[in-house]
């Protein structure tokens, strides 16, 4: 019963997180912003900047996955109108990354505080597109039918975000030797690979989010 549970629930989660955060959060596209911001700093302080930017943009998921739907009920919006508005997100940061305008308009100037938080954890890894995709999928777990469901599809989704962060640390860790070793030419192709995925990811968001609407008849309400 328990590994029908997994099949069913956790695995589909748990892929479909993991393939969501690692595209729109793009580690790759984070390297030359993070080389930017620590150039100046020793490798030890360098790989705790990574760490705690990378922890911190966790629990923002985390917490955004348990407590999206409720944000929503307070505000009165729809699941289906929220995956709708978080496909045209998602969608759009495609866009705008698939034809070359770019992903987030991050500098190092001005003041330094604690780069970690920002703009590394928000907006870097915990940006819009990705609290998009998070409230979506905690939508699609509140409609699920029984408690043993949600609870597996949240599980799946947390060890989704949990593996998605510990990927860009692991990225943010081998910047510098990425950075010199990839080249422009070859991030501008990963960027664009990323920008046409998120635009796939984002239409399917807005169909579900359609589905949602036309199901539960608030056209009409």
């Amino acid at each position: 019963m328990f590994e029908s549970f997994v099949h069913a629930v956790f695995w589909p989660y748990f892929l479909g997180g993991l393939v969501s955060m690692v595209t729109i959060s793009n580690p790759l596209s984070k390297v030359p912003l993070f080389v930017s911001l620590t150039e100046d700093m020793p490798a030890e302080q360098r790989a705790g900047v990574a760490r705690r930017a990378c922890f911190i943009g966790f629990v923002i998921l985390t917490a955004t996955l348990f407590f999206g739907v409720f944000i929503l009920e307070v505000f009165g919006i729809s699941h289906g109108a929220l995956r709708i508005a978080g496909g045209l997100v998602i969608a759009l940061l495609g866009y705008r990354m698939l034809f070359g305008e770019g992903y987030v308009a991050l500098t190092s100037t001005g003041k330094k505080r604690d780069i970690a938080v920002f703009p590394l954890a928000l907006p870097a890894i915990s940006g819009p597109g990705a609290i998009a995709v998070v409230i979506g999928i905690s939508t699609e777990i509140a409609e699920l039918e029984t408690a043993v469901f949600r609870t597996m599809a949240y599980a799946g989704t947390v060890a989704s975000l949990a593996v998605a962060c510990i990927t860009i640390w692991l990225t943010l860790r081998s910047a510098r030797a990425l950075s010199r070793a990839m080249g422009a030419d070859a991030m501008e192709a990963i960027t664009r690979i990323m920008g046409f995925l998120l635009v796939c990811i984002g239409v399917q968001f807005v169909a579900s989010g359609v589905r949602s609407l036309i199901a539960g008849q608030q056209w009409w309400s």
